[in-house]
C-alpha cells in the first residue's frame, strides 16, 4: 500500500498514494448485529480534519448508515459546520464539548464520546460507520482503542515539509496518515518528495495518502481505505470475531 514513485505534481501519477480497495456492498448487506466500525480522525488545528469528515460524509451518506461525533473544547463549531454544509442528516451528527485538552477526551477519559455514540444509535438506529473527529491537537494526539478501531491522522503541507520527520505518535502510529493541501505545496515551498521520504522512514509499511480535498471533494483514496477497513470489520463480525 506504500507509494512507489516520487511526487512532482499533486495531479500526476507520481503523487504518493495507496491502492484503492474493492468496494464493499451497500449497507443493506452489512450485518445488522455488528457494532459499527469506529474511525478516529485527529491532527493539528487547521490541518483539514473537518474537511476530511465532510468529504467522507459526501462519499458515504447514501451508501452506509453513518454517524459523526465531533470534539471541540468549548464550542460545537465543527458539528455546526458539518450541519450547515448539508453533508449528512443533522440527526446523525453529535458534538462533544470536551472542556479540556482534546487528547483527554479521545484517549484518557473517553466516556463523553462513547455516550455520544450510544445516543446516536439510540436515535437513528443501527450504524455501519462512526467517524469521531478530535479537536485540533499536536503530534502526540492518539485515540484510545477503547473508543476507535482505526485512526487517521491528518497533517498539511502548509505546516512545512518537516512535519512527517518530526514524528510523534500521531504521525508514526496512525493506521493511515493523510498529508492534506497538496495544492498549496508550491506556494509554501513544501517538497512532497521530502514528505514522502520522511513519512516512509517514520511509518514503515503503514500507508500514507497525499490529498487535496479542494481538488478531490470526496477524498477518494481515503474513502477506499475506509471501505477496506469496513469490509474487514463486517467480515469479522459476521464470523463472530469482531
Amino acid at each position: 500500500m506504500r507509494p512507489e514513485t516520487t511526487p512532482s505534481d499533486p495531479h500526476d501519477e507520481s503523487v504518493p498514494h495507496t491502492h484503492p480497495a474493492p468496494d464493499v456492498d451497500p449497507h443493506p448487506a452489512l450485518p445488522h448485529s455488528a457494532r459499527p466500525l469506529r474511525i478516529g480522525i485527529g491532527g493539528p488545528v487547521g490541518s483539514g480534519k473537518t474537511a476530511l469528515v465532510a468529504a467522507l460524509c459526501r462519499a458515504f451518506a447514501n451508501e452506509l448508515r453513518l454517524g459523526v461525533v465531533t470534539n471541540d473544547i468549548y464550542t460545537t463549531e465543527d458539528a455546526d459546520f458539518l450541519k450547515r454544509a448539508g453533508v449528512l442528516d443533522p440527526d446523525r451528527i453529535r458534538a462533544v464539548e470536551t472542556g479540556c485538552c482534546p487528547h483527554t477526551a479521545i484517549r484518557d477519559d473517553i466516556g463523553a464520546n462513547l455516550d455520544a455514540i450510544d445516543e446516536l444509535s439510540d436515535q437513528v438506529g443501527p450504524l455501519d460507520l462512526v467517524l469521531v473527529e478530535s479537536g485540533g491537537d499536536n503530534l502526540t494526539a492518539t485515540f484510545s482503542r477503547g473508543l476507535v478501531d482505526q485512526q487517521i491522522f491528518v497533517v498539511d503541507v502548509a505546516g512545512g515539509d518537516k512535519v512527517p520527520r518530526k514524528g510523534g505518535p500521531g504521525v508514526t502510529a496512525a493506521d493511515l496518515l493523510v498529508i492534506n493541501k497538496t495544492d498549496l505545496a508550491s506556494l509554501v515551498g513544501a517538497d512532497l518528495a521530502v514528505m514522502d521520504r520522511d513519512a516512509r522512514a517514520r511509518r514503515g509499511d503503514l500507508p500514507t495518502v497525499f490529498l487535496s480535498i479542494v481538488r478531490d471533494g470526496g477524498a477518494a483514496e481515503v474513502a477506499a481505505w475506509v471501505r477496506h477497513q469496513l469490509a474487514h470489520h463486517t467480515g469479522g463480525a459476521a464470523a463472530g470475531i469482531a
